[in-house]
C-alpha cells in the first residue's frame, strides 16, 4: 500500500449525476490518487437569494459508494439461467462484438422497433451512457423510444389538459409571499425537489406563511415544518379536493370573477357547445348534473379518513387566506387514477384565483415556467414509435398487438415486440417496476426478449438479468454537465477526481468502439473526443446565452448561476393580459372541462372534468377483506431510488424497516423490531417492524428502493416494496400506479408456523 502521509491534498469541484432531485457542489479530497474525504458547497457566499448548494448524507456517501467492495470490474457474459446472477469474466472485444452481432441481427430480422433503450436516471448526466447509446442507434436506423418518467408521469399526462403545459410552478423564491402552504404528499426534507427547496419553504414560514402537510406519513418535512399534519389514506386525494370545492362552492367562497374572465367549464354556463347538460365541474361537484352524489366532506370523510370538520376548516383557510399555494408532491399521482389530483389541485386554485399571482401556485405538475436553456447532444432517431416507459413488458409480450389506444404514439400500431433491451445505469428493469416477481418471469423467457445488454456499477437486481454485464465508471471519475431535476436556476461541471479503476469504462469509449462494429465510428463521433463533445454543450449553451462563461472558466468555477431580479410567477401574463397571452390550451383558457378528455369518450376512466376515482386495491375495494392494509412506498434519505442500497453507511443511517401503524401492530401482535411477512397474491417481503404513530392507521409503508432478494422460496428478504405492486398500467398516462397495493401482515413466527 502507498504511504500517502507526505502527499499533497488537492480538492476537485464536481457533483454527481444519479437521478438526485436536487444537484449539489462536491468538494472531493484527494491524495495519493484515492478520494479521502467529501465535502460541499462552503466558499461561495451563502446568500438569501443564492443559498450554498450543500450535498446531504447521499453526496457524502459518495466515497463508500466508489471504493465499495462489490463494484462491478471487468466485462462479463451470463453464464447461468437469466435472472440467477451467474456471470463469467471475458474481454470487451468479445463483450462488443457479441453485442454488435446481435444488434445486427435483430435490427435486419425486426426492426428498430425491436430495439429498446429501457428507462434508467443512475447516471442522468448531459453525456451519460444512454445518450451515447441513443445517438449510435438513430444513426444505425433508430430504435422504440419511450416518453413519461416512472416520477411523475400522470401529473406530466394530465396537467396539459387543463393548462396546456406541465410548466406551472412559480420560482420558490416566491414562497415567502404565501400566507398559507398546503403541502399534498409532499416531503422536500427528504425527497429532494431541487436543492434548497426545504430551505424556501423554511423562509416561507419564518415570514409568516402557515404550513399544512398532507401525507399518510408524518413526513420529516411535517416535522420540521407543519404548523397541522392531516393524515390522508393513499389514492384519496381527489376526494379530499372534491370535497373542499363543494365547501367553498356552498359558502360562496370561490372567485367568481376570475372562474368567469379565465375559466372553462367550470359551470354550466361556461361550457363547450354541444356539450349536454349536467357536464360542468361545479354540477358533479354538488350533485345536480350527471353524477346525482354531492361531494359533501361527509361523503369524503368515508374515502380519506379525514374527519369531515378537518375538511371543512382546511377548504376555508385555503378560500380565505389568499395568497394561497395549494402544492403537490409526486406521490399522490403514482396510483391507479393518478391522472385526476394534479387536475383537481389545479380546479381549487382556480375557484380560488391563486393563479398568476405573488404567493399563489397554479398546482398541477408544478415545473418551474422561468426555464433555462442548456445545450444537448445532437439525436435525430428516424424510428417515430414511442411507448410509455411503463408499457415495455406488453411491449414485451405481445407488440405487434399494441396501438394508440394503448398509448403508442408516432405510429397507428407497432411493428415488432420487443426483442434486445439495453438497460444502461438503471434499475426499473427489475427493482424499480411493477410485480418483480411476473416481471422477472417474463424477462426469463429468453424466446421473447432474446438478448440484453446492462451497465451498471453493482450486480443490482436489474443486472442479474444481463445476457452481457458492463462495469461503467463512477461519476467521480468521469466529467459531464449536470442540471438539477427541475427547481433550480444554475448548473454543474462536473470534473473528474480520480481515474477510472480495473476495467471500467466511460460510455462514450464503449459505445464508440460499438460504432465502429457497426460501421459508424466517424458519423457517431464525428471526430470529436468527449471533451470535445462536452465542449460543444458549452458552445450551443452559450449561443442562447451569451452570458455563459467559456468551457474553460465553466469547467474552474464548476457551476453557472442564472440571476433574476424577481421571481418567476407561473401564468402572470395571462392573467394579467388574457387578450393577448391566452393559456396554451386549445380554448385559450384553464380547462375545467377538456374537450379533447370528452372525446376519448371514456368517462368512468378518463373523465372530462377532474374526479374522484375509486381506486382498484384502495380503500373502497371488497378485496380489503382479505389484505386489509394499504401499503405505500415512500422516499427515504438514505437512497436514491435503489442507489446506495448497499451502502453500509447508509444502513447505519437509516435501517431498511417496514413501517405500520401502534394501531394494526397491537392488533395483530407485533412489537417493534419484531421481524414480519408482508404479503398479498403477488408475493411475500420479509422485513422488520418500525411500530411507530408517524404512519396513520390501515395504511403501511415499505421503502422504496430496496434491492429484490428473493430466497429458493422466492421470498422477498430485503424489501423491495414492488413485489407487492400490481402491473397495470393507469388510463391516461399508461403510467405506473406503485401506491395502490393491498396487503396483509403477518409475525414472521405465525408464518412459519402456518407453512
Amino acid at each position: 500500500m502507498t504511504d500517502t502521509t507526505f502527499q499533497e491534498e488537492t480538492i476537485i469541484r464536481t457533483s454527481g449525476s444519479h437521478n438526485c432531485g436536487g444537484r449539489c457542489i462536491v468538494k472531493a479530497h484527494v491524495k495519493g490518487g484515492r478520494i479521502i474525504r467529501i465535502t460541499s458547497d462552503d466558499e461561495r457566499p451563502d446568500t438569501d437569494k443564492r443559498p450554498q448548494l450543500r450535498g446531504c448524507l447521499r453526496c457524502r456517501a459518495y466515497r463508500s459508494y466508489l471504493y465499495h467492495d462489490d463494484r462491478l470490474k471487468y466485462p462479463m457474459k451470463r453464464v447461468g439461467k437469466r435472472g440467477e446472477g451467474l456471470f463469467e469474466r471475458i474481454s470487451w472485444e468479445e463483450a462488443l462484438d457479441t453485442i454488435a452481432d446481435h444488434t445486427k441481427r435483430i435490427m435486419a430480422e425486426y426492426g428498430p422497433e425491436a430495439i429498446y433503450l429501457s428507462y434508467a436516471t443512475g447516471n442522468a448526466g448531459k453525456t451519460s451512457e444512454r445518450v451515447w447509446m441513443r445517438r449510435l442507434l438513430a444513426l444505425y436506423g433508430g430504435y422504440l423510444d419511450y416518453y413519461g418518467t416512472y416520477s411523475s408521469a400522470c401529473t406530466n399526462a394530465a396537467t396539459p389538459y387543463t393548462y396546456g403545459t406541465v410548466n406551472t410552478g412559480s420560482s420558490r423564491e416566491d414562497w415567502v409571499n404565501s400566507k398559507l402552504i398546503i403541502l399534498m404528499g409532499f416531503n422536500p426534507a427528504t425527497t429532494i425537489h431541487g436543492t434548497n427547496t426545504a430551505y424556501y419553504l423554511k423562509k416561507a414560514k419564518a415570514a409568516g406563511a402557515k404550513i399544512i402537510c398532507i401525507d399518510p406519513l408524518y413526513s420529516d418535512t411535517a416535522i420540521a415544518l407543519a404548523d397541522q399534519w392531516i393524515p390522508i389514506r393513499p389514492t384519496t386525494d381527489s376526494a379530499l379536493l372534491d370535497a373542499m370545492a363543494y365547501v367553498i362552492i356552498t359558502e360562496n367562497l370561490q372567485d367568481q370573477l376570475f372562474l368567469d374572465t379565465y375559466c372553462l367549464g367550470f359551470d354550466e354556463d361556461h361550457m363547450p357547445e354541444d356539450v349536454p347538460a349536467g357536464n360542468s365541474y361545479k354540477s358533479y361537484i354538488l350533485g345536480t348534473g350527471t353524477d346525482p352524489v354531492p361531494k359533501t366532506p361527509a361523503w369524503a370523510e368515508r374515502s380519506t379518513g379525514i374527519p369531515r370538520e378537518i375538511i371543512i376548516q382546511l377548504a376555508r383557510e385555503y378560500a380565505l387566506n389568499k395568497p394561497g399555494a395549494l402544492i403537490q408532491g409526486f406521490g399522490p399521482q403514482r396510483h391507479a387514477y393518478g391522472e385526476q389530483p394534479p387536475r383537481s389541485a389545479a380546479a381549487l386554485a382556480a375557484m380560488t384565483g391563486n393563479i398568476g399571482i405573488k404567493g399563489g401556485w397554479a398546482s398541477g405538475c408544478g415545473s418551474p415556467c422561468r426555464k433555462q436553456y442548456v445545450g444537448s447532444i445532437p439525436i435525430n432517431n428516424p424510428c417515430k414509435a414511442a411507448i410509455s416507459m411503463y408499457m415495455w413488458p406488453l411491449a414485451i409480450q405481445k407488440g405487434t398487438e399494441l396501438g394508440k389506444k394503448e398509448g403508442v404514439r408516432g405510429v397507428d400500431k407497432l411493428s415488432a415486440n420487443i426483442k434486445l433491451i439495453f438497460n444502461l445505469a438503471g434499475n426499473c428493469l427489475i427493482n424499480q417496476h411493477s410485480d418483480t416477481n411476473g416481471t422477472a418471469e417474463l424477462l426469463t423467457d429468453e424466446k421473447l426478449a432474446q438478448f440484453i445488454v446492462v451497465s451498471d456499477h453493482f450486480l443490482t437486481s436489474s443486472a442479474k438479468f444481463a445476457d452481457i454485464l458492463l462495469p461503467g465508471d463512477n461519476f467521480m471519475e468521469r466529467e459531464d454537465i449536470v442540471l438539477p431535476w427541475s427547481a433550480g436556476d444554475y448548473v454543474l461541471f462536473m470534473n473528474k477526481a480520480v481515474d477510472t479503476v480495473y476495467e471500467c469504462r466511460n460510455g462514450y469509449d464503449w459505445v464508440r468502439d460499438l460504432a465502429e462494429r457497426l460501421e459508424l465510428a466517424d458519423e457517431f463521433t464525428q471526430g470529436r473526443t468527449l471533451e470535445d463533445w462536452l465542449r460543444f454543450i458549452v458552445d450551443e449553451t452559450r449561443k442562447e446565452n451569451p452570458g455563459f462563461p467559456s468551457y474553460e472558466e465553466f469547467k474552474e468555477k464548476g457551476v453557472y448561476d442564472w440571476e433574476y431580479e424577481e421571481p418567476a410567477i407561473a401564468f402572470k401574463e395571462q392573467i394579467e393580459d388574457p387578450e393577448h397571452h391566452p393559456f396554451p390550451t386549445p380554448s385559450g383558457k384553464i380547462e375545467f372541462f377538456s374537450l379533447r378528455l370528452w372525446e376519448l369518450d371514456k368517462p368512468a376512466e378518463v373523465p372530462a372534468i377532474p374526479k374522484y376515482i375509486p381506486a382498484w386495491e384502495g380503500p373502497e375495494d371488497p378485496l380489503r377483506d382479505t389484505y386489509p392494509l394499504q401499503c405505500i412506498g415512500h422516499h427515504t434519505k438514505r437512497r436514491v431510488h435503489s442507489m446506495f442500497d448497499n451502502s453500509d453507511w447508509m444502513e447505519q443511517a437509516e435501517a431498511q424497516v417496514f413501517w405500520i401503524s401502534v394501531y394494526d401492530a397491537k392488533k395483530r401482535g407485533i412489537k417493534n423490531g419484531e421481524r414480519v411477512c408482508i404479503y398479498n397474491a403477488r408475493g411475500k417481503v420479509i422485513l422488520t417492524a418500525k411500530v411507530t404513530p408517524r404512519i396513520m392507521p390501515g395504511v403501511v409503508s415499505i421503502p422504496q428502493g430496496g434491492w429484490w432478494s428473493p430466497d429458493k422460496e422466492g421470498i422477498d428478504q430485503r424489501g423491495c416494496i414492488n413485489t407487492l405492486t400490481k402491473y397495470q398500467p393507469t388510463p391516461l398516462a399508461f403510467a405506473n400506479p406503485q401506491h395502490t397495493n393491498l396487503v396483509e401482515v403477518v409475525k414472521l413466527d405465525q408464518m412459519e408456523a402456518k407453512g
